[in-house]
């Protein structure tokens, strides 16, 4: 049976995801760049307020004492943020990006697409806390 402090974190985990995946969903990954874009360019701070499971990711990474797992929760989550951080100054700031890579974003995404961090996510949070 699943331990009821896994049962937590998880759960807690899913609820942040799905927050973050509510006000970031869009048609294509341009529209969720530009929705991002909105809390960016009032503040960085509110655009990363935005973004708790970066946070949950952080305080994971502290508790599980620099698991692997959660060390890699942290680091893809990192990396996520960094990206979108990346693509807003280049698209909306910037306003240097290529045809190829308008195409891209302009593309539309399956709804499978936005749900993809939740099947990445939580089999690092299990393991993590299994190992922990």
């Amino acid at each position: 049976m699943i331990d009821e402090y896994l049962l937590n974190y998880i759960l807690l985990f899913i609820f942040l995801e799905i927050y973050e995946l509510q006000w970031q969903r869009a048609q294509s990954v341009m529209g969720m760049l530009a929705r991002m874009y909105q809390y960016y360019k009032k503040s960085i701070f509110l655009f990363l307020i935005m973004h708790p499971t970066f946070y949950f990711a952080i305080g994971f990474m502290v508790l599980t004492d620099y698991n692997i797992y959660a060390s890699t929760l942290f680091l893809i989550k990192m990396f996520d943020i960094g990206t979108k951080i990346f693509l807003i100054k280049q698209i909306f700031i910037d306003e240097d990006i290529s045809k190829e890579l308008t195409l891209a974003l302009f593309a539309p995404l399956n709804s499978f697409v936005l749900y993809l961090g939740l099947t990445i996510y939580l089999p690092l949070i299990y393991l993590s806390l299994e190992s922990f």
